[in-house]
């Protein structure tokens, strides 16, 4: 009798641990948005710091092409090391816990995938091989934008 109760207590406080782990983890704080996609609620300056990842994103992609196009493979390692991993660095906990696990795998591999492309470039030396990682990478930025939007919320 002594060890069902004990055991009562454990099964409890694990599934409390499981659901905040989804919470925070996993699901993230979502909504379903009008247009049939998730809206990843956050404050306006969490947001703003989202936008502004993705907004280097697009630089980084624009300055790639130029420079495959001009044969220049130091301008692709440049502009892909911009938006790498370590661009990941600093990011507030707080912000982490709101994104979506589907949200934080894209991206982890997108910025992975600009790390990658750099060291290729840089070893490589063949700008039509960047260019073809780069519209592999893009899958990852439609994808994203497809499924999710960032909405606004007061805190």
């Amino acid at each position: 009798m002594r060890m069902k109760s004990c055991c009562i207590p454990a099964a409890l406080l694990l599934l409390v641990v499981a659901g905040l782990l989804y919470k925070f983890l996993w699901r993230g704080e979502v909504a379903p948005a009008s247009d049939g996609r998730s809206a990843i609620l956050m404050p306006q300056q969490e947001r703003d710091l989202v936008l502004r990842e993705m907004r280097g994103f697009l630089q980084a992609v624009q300055a790639i092409l130029v420079a495959a196009d001009r044969g220049n493979t130091q301008g692709i390692v440049d502009a892909a090391r911009e938006v790498g991993a370590t661009q990941q660095q600093g990011m507030p906990g707080t912000l982490v816990k709101r994104l979506p696990a589907g949200f934080k795998m894209l991206g982890f591999d997108t910025h992975r995938r600009f790390d990658q492309l750099a060291l290729d470039a840089e070893q490589l030396g063949d700008t039509q091989h960047s260019l073809q990682q780069l519209a592999k990478l893009m899958t990852n930025c439609v994808s994203c934008h497809a499924s999710y939007r960032i909405d606004s919320i007061n805190e």
